[in-house]
């Protein structure tokens, strides 16, 4: 049956946002789609005819979260500086998550929220594109001189984004420490780590050899 024109993108939307709000506020479970159509006044109908059932709800919550932080990444064009782009990376990153925690949170740390289609050993597309454009900037970075070749460059990523990560999440869970603020450490930390990956192996060995 044809989907009716009142069952549109901007429904679609209107749903979606208020289901990632529903889950970050009290989990998966809470999510009933009779409720979610009452609260953005429309009907359950429409709610079936746009996801099919509340596993393509969830799935597609998952991949609109993971749409728009992939677009908001894809604003940070390469430069001749890559190191320079892996911190700019990290603050989009910050950015998107300030301003969209509820979708940050299905994308990044609620594990409940995945594509049904993919089994747990799998990485769906959604997550690699999320993570490609921070790999890529490293391995330009490689080529340009600016880390250590002999490193893996998705180790390297997966530093930069484990740090940001997780002083993000001190902000959006309200854990800052009583008159520190993560945003005047945030960038400073990315460069030190970044300036860190610039040592080669063998300079890092010689450090944790000293008694």
């Amino acid at each position: 049956m044809a989907r009716l024109k009142t069952h549109d993108e901007a429904l679609r939307l209107r749903l979606l946002h208020r289901a990632a709000a529903t889950v970050f506020d009290r989990g998966t479970a809470a999510l009933s789609l009779r409720q979610l159509a009452a609260d953005v006044k429309t009907s359950t109908t429409a709610v079936y005819s746009l996801f099919g059932n509340k596993a393509g709800l969830l799935s597609s919550l998952y991949e609109e979260a993971a749409r728009l932080f992939v677009a908001r990444l894809a604003a940070i064009r390469p430069t001749d500086d890559p190191a320079g782009d892996v911190i700019r990376l990290g603050l989009v990153y910050r950015e998107y998550a300030i301003a969209n925690p509820h979708l940050y949170a299905i994308l990044f740390s609620d594990r409940s929220v995945q594509r049904p289609s993919e089994s747990e050993s799998e990485r769906p597309r959604e997550a690699i594109e999320t993570y490609r454009p921070l790999v890529d900037a490293v391995r330009r970075g490689q080529q340009a001189g600016q880390f250590s070749p002999e490193s893996d460059p998705e180790v390297i990523a997966l530093s930069v984004w484990g740090t940001a990560h997780g002083l993000v999440s001190l902000v959006l869970s309200g854990n800052e420490p009583p008159g520190l603020a993560v945003a005047d450490c945030y960038e400073r930390a990315l460069g030190v780590l970044v300036a860190g990956w610039r040592v080669s192996e063998g300079e890092v060995q010689g450090f944790a050899d000293v008694p």
